[in-house]
């Protein structure tokens, strides 16, 4: 009976009947699916801020926190809700800036370029050292587990790096033993500052051409026994300035760069020398 069945046909027929409807359904499925998910994305779709795009575009992608929030893509939210100001990134230019508040349409006021400076030159030949350390080669580690590193100043800059680790820029590097920033390259990102254990990294204005190079709060005798060219809070310095910028605070003589126009007076009474000033970068056609 089968057989006559499969020779008339039926079996074949019924397969291809079958096979139809179920390719039928399950392309209805499919559609139904397919509408389903069309319609919850619509209605679950996240509205886009094309002003907060195209900051974000503008943005350079750094991604250092420079800026105070966590990455670029928060910073450019916070720019565009108007919690942030154009020029909020320290890594992005002045043209950048005007970029963006021409997005925001706003204006920008220059801003004044900040850049990060050790507080510390204890480099070898002046730090001394009270023992020799095995431990591993990283700031944090090394304050952890107690003590300064191998260095006798206990505020004096470890000269481990860790600093260098953190920096986006290039712009911090160890050299004879401290952490010197490189002030063409620093952004003011502020990632050293908040990688130092000890807290001797700070951002100061660019312009600023006079710096204590120190971070000791002990007293002069203390810190000579350490350290030959720390700050021993004599108070020359105070008396020499003439616009009140200058100051020693527990035994530790402090700028106050709003006042400081840098007139050097301050550096040439210093008596350790920890008091310096830097010379203004020269142009690329005078430097030659």
């Amino acid at each position: 009976m089968l057989i006559k069945m499969i020779e008339s046909g039926v079996v074949a027929s019924f397969n291809i009947k079958d096979l139809g409807i179920a390719t039928l359904v399950v392309s209805i499925i499919g559609l139904l699916i397919g509408l389903f998910l069309g319609l919850a994305a619509k209605k679950l779709e996240v509205p886009v801020d094309e002003t907060e795009a195209k900051v974000r575009e503008l943005l350079p992608g750094a991604n250092c926190g420079g800026c105070g929030y966590a990455g670029c893509d928060a910073c450019a939210k916070a720019i565009a809700i108007g919690e942030a100001g154009a020029n909020v990134c320290p890594v992005a230019s002045s043209d950048i800036h005007a970029e963006i508040a021409e997005v925001m349409g706003s204006s920008i006021e220059a801003s004044e370029k900040m850049v990060a400076y050790v507080n510390c030159s204890g480099t070898c030949d002046k730090a001394k050292t009270n023992s020799t350390y095995y431990g591993p080669k990283d700031c944090k580690l090394a304050a952890g587990i107690g003590g300064n590193g191998s260095k006798a100043c206990s505020y004096g800059c470890m000269g481990f790096g860790s600093c260098v680790k953190v920096c986006a820029f290039d712009a911090i590097h160890v050299i004879d033993g401290i952490a010197v920033v490189d002030k063409e390259k620093c952004t003011a990102c502020t990632m050293c500052v908040a990688e130092c254990p000890i807290n001797i990294i700070e951002i100061i204005p660019d312009k600023a051409r006079t710096q204590v190079a120190c971070s000791s709060f002990d007293k002069g005798k203390d810190v000579k026994t350490v350290c030959s060219i720390g700050c021993i809070g004599c108070k020359l310095c105070v008396k020499a300035c003439e616009y009140d910028a200058i100051h020693v605070v527990d035994n530790l003589a402090k700028i106050d760069y709003s006042k400081c126009v840098n007139c050097g007076a301050c550096v040439k009474v210093c008596p350790v020398k920890v008091i310096m000033e830097q010379p203004l970068k020269q142009p690329a056609e005078q430097s030659a």
